[in-house]
């Protein structure tokens, strides 16, 4: 659809994007990233073209750009400008209407029926239909811009462009905008380019990005390869980390701001740890970073209490959330900040145990029973009826922990309660042969990410020698006090 070739372009014969050279393709949301003064607006306005090329050509369907007479240039390309605030006393259906203007011929121009059908179908597709007859000074500014782009596709462009098309929206209308102009690109073929400051944005919605530094091309590719920490870091010059959105595959970025961390010499110890009756509650000063396998708020996020609470061995696990849920409301905690465990253990059956590597230290919670143990390898001559787990293992560690350090820490921490099971010879009732667990255990992991940077948790690392060996005794005593409290 576009061919730039090394183009170059600016104001008053100074370049402010030199030597550019990239293609956009049909239907594709193509979007352009880089810091202020980086030359994405200029190169917008030199594909719209409002700006003359300094050097190189830009070609639109195989025809060298500047050949096209403007009203027919306007058939082909839209442009959907910054939000400014400003508005004037049309009415938004006036305001469509002149996106009907390229399209029509004479001297004496007015609207045919094919026009007429062309602003309805632009207004309906926008959901502006409804206040078509207001003003648009009485709209909001997410109202507002989805006028001006019922206006572009009113146009019935080829090339739709947009300069930072989010600009003073808020979350609602950031989406409902991006949500619209993409199903555009997949429904109509529409080829949309867009200047974007919001990288997460432009990561949700663009099918390829460019990555421009000081006018000239840093990078170019699909979201994936194009945002990356090295390179944001590098080219906006400010600390960030890469991860995944939770539900598609699309890279983020999060901003590190420079603070002192919060309460860096706190260690979380056995100070923190208390019985409630049925229940272990452990109460952290600080938010921690948190993978767990937990009942409620399992996986990754930030939380400040941790809940492991006795249940009879009959207990329904139906409605286990829901009961688990209103049980932590009930006695007083914010379920945001909580991650709640169940267990059929006795709370005085539980083992803890502090301890101090070089630069780091943890602190190991472990409550475990093999009433029902399971032999994973024989998993499938079970039935699938779940009854609370009897093995739930903690593990706060004071340092700060890689995403990989996260997973080998549970990985280890699994290895070392099946070598307990199997030195304590504990069985499988149902085949006789050694448990590797029981049907429901959980494990969690708590780091301060304060301190020492851990890299790695698994078995010969420095943080993975602790949790294995501390792991193994704590669970094989935890298992000793509960077998010898039942034969009491």
């Amino acid at each position: 659809m576009l061919t730039i070739r090394n183009v170059a372009g600016g104001y008053n014969g100074h370049k402010i994007v030199k030597d550019l050279s990239f293609q956009v393709h049909e239907g594709e949301f193509f979007g352009i990233l880089g810091p202020n003064g980086s030359g994405k607006t200029t190169l917008l306005k030199m594909i719209s073209g409002i700006l003359p090329l300094i050097e190189g050509s830009i070609h639109l369907k195989d025809q060298l750009l500047s050949t096209y007479p403007p009203k027919e240039l306007a058939t082909i390309i839209a442009v959907l400008p910054q939000l400014t605030g400003e508005s004037f006393s049309y009415t938004v259906e006036e305001v469509v209407v002149l996106g009907r203007y390229a399209h029509q011929k004479g001297l004496f121009q007015s609207m045919s029926s094919e026009d007429e059908r062309i602003i309805e179908e632009a207004m309906a597709q926008t959901g502006i239909l409804s206040f078509r007859h207001k003003s648009l000074m009485e709209l909001s500014g997410g109202e507002q811009q989805r006028v001006f782009l019922a206006q572009a596709l009113a146009q019935q462009p080829k090339v739709l462009l947009l300069d930072e098309p989010t600009n003073h929206l808020d979350l609602t209308y950031q989406k409902e905008l991006l949500d619209l102009i993409k199903k555009m690109t997949k429904q109509n073929r529409l080829t949309v380019i867009s200047v974007f400051h919001d990288i997460n944005l432009t990561a949700l919605y663009c099918d390829r990005l460019l990555l421009l530094d000081q006018g000239e091309l840093d990078r170019m590719g699909l979201p994936n390869e194009v945002i990356k920490e090295e390179m944001i870091q590098r080219v906006y010059s400010t600390k960030v980390n890469k991860h995944y959105h939770p539900s598609i595959p699309k890279p983020q970025i999060a901003l590190i701001p420079e603070s002192i961390p919060e309460n860096a010499l706190m260690i979380l110890n056995e100070n923190y740890l208390r019985q409630e009756g049925e229940y272990l509650v452990y109460e952290s000063p600080i938010p921690l970073k948190t993978m767990s396998s937990a009942v409620i708020n399992p996986g990754v996020g930030w939380f400040q209490s941790f809940v492991n609470r006795h249940v009879d061995k009959n207990y329904n696990c139906e409605n286990h959330f829901e009961e688990m849920s209103q049980y932590l409301v009930e006695k007083g905690f914010l379920l945001e900040s909580t991650v709640g465990m169940m267990t059929a253990v006795k709370m005085e059956d539980a083992i803890w145990k502090f301890v101090e590597g070089t630069g780091f230290s943890l602190f190991i919670v472990v409550t475990a029973g093999v009433g029902n143990a399971v032999d994973v390898s024989r998993g499938t001559d079970h039935s699938s009826n779940y009854i609370p787990g009897t093995i739930n293992i903690w593990i706060f560690i004071n340092g700060d922990l890689s995403e990989e350090a996260y997973i080998q820490a549970i990985a280890t921490a699994t290895e070392a309660k099946v070598k307990s099971l199997h030195d304590m010879k504990i069985m499988d009732p149902l085949t006789g042969t050694i448990a590797t667990g029981t049907s429901t255990d959980s494990i969690l992991i708590a780091a301060t990410q304060n301190g020492e940077k851990l890299q790695y948790a698994g078995s010969i690392a420095p943080l993975g020698q602790l949790i294995g060996t501390y792991v193994y005794q704590c669970t094989k005593k935890a298992i000793e006090k509960s077998i010898e409290r039942k034969s009491k």
